[in-house]
């Protein structure tokens, strides 16, 4: 068959799609609905990683705080102070920054024109919503500056970010600290990147398959539509003299169409979804529609792949169909479907799978190309066997109400239809229950007990050198705040600088002191030493009455210490307990009686706080208080757990993926079943013509949908669970089976098909009236 040839026939085919009246124009739409929403995802699929690398670069780019570099520029013309301000608010992170220049040249942060002065403000176009909502109130007590600008583009990551930039003064007796640096340009040092270990990036290389499959199988499918009325097109064909290769060339053809056509609907999806993507935050992630630039290679691998993958699955589901002039055999009872090379998709899957199984970390990284395939095959295997089992099992179900027979009757003639609508849902589903096993399987791995006592406290808050202690009396009448446990710390060596001997100081009251060793009898003015620590100490060469000590705030740094004390006599013994943060404190423990002011202006003060968390908002309100006391405070909210951030990135990722794919899931059902009804108009019409009730439709509806999806979902629990049991394997973890997980990705494949099914009776009803007995 020469080339010439296959053209002519596929431009036959297109040529009927698009004017074939408004029946054929139907069908191309549909069909161009159904690729175009696959087309949007793979279109978005393909730009998240200059997004990703947007996002980066715009990080970068305003980077001012770093702890990589370990000196600071000097003082100068072209310098700047920045302080780190960032807070949060109601669970959403707000990135802030307190600047002052130091020359006429210090650097302005990108998207700012100039540096705010003291009292003002610039904030982003999100945060500056957030303020003047009534929701902001809190907030904006906190940053009570006023507003003189909005930052540009340019200085955000993303187009819902929240971040302010305030004029700050007085920094410079704070360089050197955490929190505060000195800079004379913006920008991040060029660092070596840190890789990836094996699990997290087969990890993402997992996420990315099953997030992609799903859109396959319905681009798959939606080149499908229109069947029935295809068959008789084709049966037409032959009558007027085609033969059936081109029969089936002629319908590659309207595929062919219809998959174009969706090319062009899935830019116009993308672009306004892009737009409309820089309005979304999801998981607190949100992008500015230039982020979302695909790549030009993969942009034109999909407008490739997409139409030829339309004329290979219309001749694929040609094969073996006998196109006959009168009619095609499809009609009467098909043949039974055969089992042997549909096992061979997932075992082949399971084949490419083991040699990695046991490997885990120490083996380096998992083969790529070894993991897509397994992966794939496997996932294409959901789809290869669901229209054996399906057909297998209506062919068993008995008689029933009439709902029943009409939906039980119409899978047994056309399961194949029924099993491909719930094709992408079971794909989908057993995906995601092989992901949440191997997340939950190695969740531990990267998830650390941070060792807080969270029932003694849930907040801590760290202020500066020169806060004094009495400003905790604040947080002690803080909304929320029941208990106050405040720490004054430091430590004291023999020499001002570089001493040979040094040791811890704590200073609380007897209250706070009690929560960090075990005391016999305490009162204001005491001093206390640990002299029997758990770790080597210099306490009992310190705690001679009579000696010179020298405090150091900085905890021994070579800034040197500023306050001396002489060791009193009658210095009582205190023992060890672990403390709030699951450490043991050694050294000197002293009442606030027992020091002048001068030492304790000079020691950095941590507060601990227990909170009543019956009232409204009490995290905002220390977090105000802090910020009233100290504009330099650090407040951190108190988890027994912390997990790595590119773990958590990754899970992230994981569920804005999932999301756009459970958009795509309901849409493409709704665009499937409204086909699948258009298809049957005449009959449904028929039907209640004949007096069936419109409920009895409507149920047939529903149970035309439930009883396929109910087969699909117990596959995909067989085969996601075998999939997350090797991927277990294979990162050498103990397999488990995340059951509240498995039960809950089920139920949200079978609630989406449900909602679908419901959209669809109001158009059900509509093509049920008289009207559509009609006939052209």
């Amino acid at each position: 068959m020469s080339v010439a040839q296959w053209a002519r026939d596929l431009a036959m085919g297109v040529r009927f799609a698009l004017t074939g009246g408004r029946e054929g124009w139907t069908r191309a739409l549909l069909t161009a609905v159904g690729v175009g929403l696959g087309v949007a995802l793979l279109l978005l699929t393909t730009a998240i990683p200059s997004a990703l690398d947007a996002r980066h670069e715009r990080e970068a780019d305003r980077t001012d705080i770093t702890w990589m570099d370990s000196s600071a520029p000097p003082k100068g013309e072209d310098t700047l102070l920045v302080a780190d301000l960032d807070t949060e608010y109601r669970g959403q992170e707000i990135r802030g920054r307190g600047m002052e220049p130091e020359g006429p040249g210090a650097p302005v942060p990108p998207g700012l024109d100039a540096v705010p002065a003291v009292g003002e403000m610039a904030v982003s176009p999100a945060l500056r919503e957030l303020l003047e909502s009534d929701s902001g109130k809190l907030l904006r007590d906190r940053l009570p500056d006023r507003i003189t600008g909005t930052i540009a583009e340019e200085g955000l990551v993303g187009s819902r970010e929240l971040t302010f930039v305030r004029g700050a003064e007085g920094l410079a007796a704070h360089v050197g600290d955490y929190r505060v640096t000195r800079i004379d340009h913006f920008g991040a040092p060029d660092s070596p990147s840190e890789g990836l270990d094996p699990v997290l990036l087969l990890l993402i290389i997992v996420v990315f398959v099953v997030l992609l499959m799903p859109v396959a199988v319905f681009i798959a499918t939606a080149v499908r539509f229109g069947g029935e009325r295809r068959d008789r097109r084709l049966a037409a064909l032959r009558l007027v003299g085609a033969d059936g290769r081109m029969a089936r060339r002629i319908a590659a053809g309207e595929a062919l169409a219809g998959s174009v056509l969706g090319l062009l609907f899935g830019t116009a999806f993308f672009l306004v979804g892009r737009q409309l993507a820089g309005q979304a935050v999801v998981y607190d992630v949100s992008v500015f529609p230039s982020y979302l630039d695909p790549s030009p290679l993969l942009a034109l691998l999909v407008a490739v792949a997409v139409p030829t993958a339309a004329v290979l699955v219309t001749l694929f589901a040609l094969r073996g169909v006998v196109i006959e002039p009168l009619g095609v055999v499809r009609t009467a009872r098909p043949a039974r479907r055969r089992l042997w090379w549909r096992l061979l998709l997932p075992l082949a899957g399971l084949a490419m799978l083991y040699p990695m199984i046991g490997q885990g970390r120490e083996g380096g990284d998992f083969n790529q190309y070894l993991v897509v395939g397994g992966v794939v095959l496997l996932l294409i295997g959901v789809t290869a066997l669901l229209p054996w089992i399906v057909e297998r099992f209506v062919a068993r179900l008995g008689a029933g109400p009439v709902a029943w027979q009409l939906a039980v009757r119409r899978i047994q003639v056309n399961s194949g239809t029924a099993a491909r609508m719930v094709n992408g849902v079971a794909v989908a589903v057993a995906g995601a229950i092989a992901l949440q096993m191997l997340f939950a399987g190695v969740d531990d791995d990267y998830t650390r007990d941070t060792g807080r006592d969270v029932s003694r406290a849930q907040m801590q808050v760290t202020l500066t050198d020169g806060v004094p202690a009495s400003a905790t009396a604040e947080f002690a009448s803080t909304a929320g705040v029941e208990k106050v446990y405040a720490f004054s710390e430091g430590s004291v060596g023999d020499r001002r600088t570089d001493p040979e001997s040094a040791d811890q100081v704590t200073v609380g009251d007897c209250a706070a002191l009690r929560e960090v060793v075990r005391l016999d009898s305490c009162a204001d003015g005491d001093v206390f030493a640990v002299r029997d620590p758990s770790y080597e100490s210099d306490i009992k060469a310190l705690a001679e009455p009579g000696r010179r000590l020298y405090f150091d705030p900085s905890y021994g740094d070579d800034e040197g210490a500023r306050v001396a004390w002489t060791v009193p006599e009658g210095i009582k013994n205190a023992r060890e307990r672990v403390g709030l943060t699951a450490n043991t404190t050694s050294g000197f423990l002293f009442t606030p009686a027992a020091l002048d002011g001068e030492a304790l202006a000079s020691l950095r003060t941590e507060v601990y706080l227990q909170l009543d968390r019956s009232v409204p908002d009490h995290q905002e309100q220390v977090r105000n208080t802090a910020a009233a006391v100290d504009p330099l405070a650090d407040v951190m909210v108190w988890s027994a757990t912390e997990q790595s951030e590119k773990f958590t990135a990754i899970r992230t990722g994981l569920f804005v993926g999932a999301a756009c794919v459970l958009a795509l899931i309901g849409a493409s059902l709704l665009v499937t079943q409204l086909e699948q009804l258009r298809e049957r108009r005449k009959l449904l019409s028929s039907l209640v013509a004949f007096g069936t009730r419109r409920r009895t439709l409507g149920l047939s509806v529903l149970w035309q949908t439930a009883v396929p999806i109910a087969v699909g979902l117990l596959l995909s629990a067989v085969v996601g669970l075998t999939l997350g049991t090797v991927l277990l394997k294979m990162t050498g973890t103990p397999v488990r089976v995340d059951w509240p997980s498995l039960l809950s990705m089920t139920g949200v494949g079978a609630a989406v098909v449900l909602v679908v099914t419901l959209l669809s009776l109001p158009p059900l009803l509509k093509l049920v009236r008289p009207e559509g007995l009609r006939t052209e």
